[in-house]
């Protein structure tokens, strides 16, 4: 069977392999003159970057790159960003790259227009609202990882420096307008990095199923995520150039991200204040902390892992689900603990109280308080 296919939902998408050559057919079929194009330091010397950008110049757009990205994006990169776009007169951004690209690239195309700072539109209650939807500017979304699945998204995670808290940033014209999800992209990929997406886009798929609230779409969205990824993951770790799991791969990062409009939990909350403070991969850190908040959340969750584990082919229940998990991220090279990761001297307070005011608390299956979340931090060392 071909990888191939036009969809529509959530948004435009081209995927299959080789689609990279269409991103300049794309940006003219949405009227799009001057994109800004946004990637990160470690891609844009890269052959995939540079054929990319060389083929938007060859199609008669500027090619102007904007590349400071960390890897956990920071309103720093955002304001150098946004000055880019501005001194430049764009019209648009292609966000070229893994999570914290499309992320950043996001966040200049929502935030060239508005008036407000970016920590005002922080995802609390409606204040998105507050945003100037007609400012937003359009926004074509190119992954090169499949873990985060930010192409299909509608916020970015923000890292705010001065308090060291990643902020999600929601608006529904975040969302872009077209994607290309190309595997051949994604062939390069240190094999860290194959793990790590790899396990964000699993954790995505759990958390959103295991979530309270109720969106039957976004339960079978996820369910089949998992599938994609116990049947592909390690075969992209194992065989890098395996196209038909690279593509696979892709599929279920944005299926995670699609999902979790479900909800997410203690995994994100605790996940989002690590990378913060101590600079941690990710979607490595989900999974080094997965198999803990299965533990936690097992009163609240456990009937639902049996169905997940049966629809997967996985015996032995919950017991089964969680070995299936240990067993993945012992062939994936995942370190044991957070010690392991390097996170050293943590200071568990803090981390608990900025994963108590994390919005992925409210989507946790059980009810999250600052005792058992601080118990449940100091275990995952």
């Amino acid at each position: 069977m071909e990888l191939l296919g036009n969809w529509s939902y959530p948004t435009k998408i081209l995927f299959g392999a080789g689609r990279i050559k269409e991103l300049s057919d794309l940006v003219k079929n949405f009227g799009l003159l001057n994109p800004l194009f946004v990637t990160d330091k470690s891609l844009v010397n890269q052959s995939i970057a540079k054929n990319t950008v060389n083929n938007l110049i060859s199609n008669g757009y500027s090619g102007l790159v904007f590349s400071d990205v960390d890897p956990n994006p920071n309103e720093i990169n955002l304001n150098d960003g946004l000055k880019v776009f501005k001194s430049g007169n764009h019209d648009s951004v292609i966000a070229f790259g893994g999570g914290s690209a499309l992320d950043l690239g996001k966040m200049i195309a929502f935030m060239c227009g508005q008036d407000l700072e970016i920590w005002d539109f922080e995802d609390i209650d409606n204040w998105w609202m507050k945003a100037d939807a007609a400012a937003i500017v359009p926004i074509i979304a190119v992954p090169t990882t499949a873990g985060t699945g930010s192409e299909v998204g509608r916020a970015s995670v923000i890292t705010n420096s001065k308090t060291y808290e990643k902020k999600i940033i929601f608006h529904p014209k975040v969302l872009p307008s077209g994607v290309i999800a190309d595997p051949e992209l994604t062939i390069g990929m240190p094999h860290q990095i194959t793990s790590g997406t790899g396990m964000d886009a699993l954790a995505h798929c759990i958390e959103a199923f295991c979530s309270p609230h109720y969106h039957p779409m976004g339960q079978g969205i996820a369910l089949e995520g998992m599938r994609l990824v116990k049947e592909n993951l390690l075969l992209a770790y194992n065989d890098p150039v395996n196209l038909s799991a690279r593509a696979h791969m892709m599929s279920a990062a944005m299926m995670g991200a699609t999902a979790f409009q479900k909800g997410l939990g203690a995994i994100h909350a605790i996940s989002h204040p690590i990378g913060a403070l101590y600079n941690t991969h990710h979607g490595t850190t989900n999974a080094v902390i997965m198999i803990d908040i299965l533990d936690f959340n097992r009163n609240a969750i456990e009937p639902k892992i049996i169905d997940a584990a049966n629809y997967l082919g996985i015996d032995h229940g919950f017991e089964g689900f969680k070995n299936f998990i240990f067993e993945l991220c012992q062939n994936l090279d995942i370190p044991k603990n957070l010690s392991e990761l390097g996170v050293e001297d943590p200071d568990i307070n803090l981390i608990t109280d900025i994963a108590m005011r994390d919005p992925s608390v409210s989507g946790n299956p059980r009810v999250m308080t600052r005792e058992n979340t601080k118990k449940l931090i100091e275990t995952l060392f």
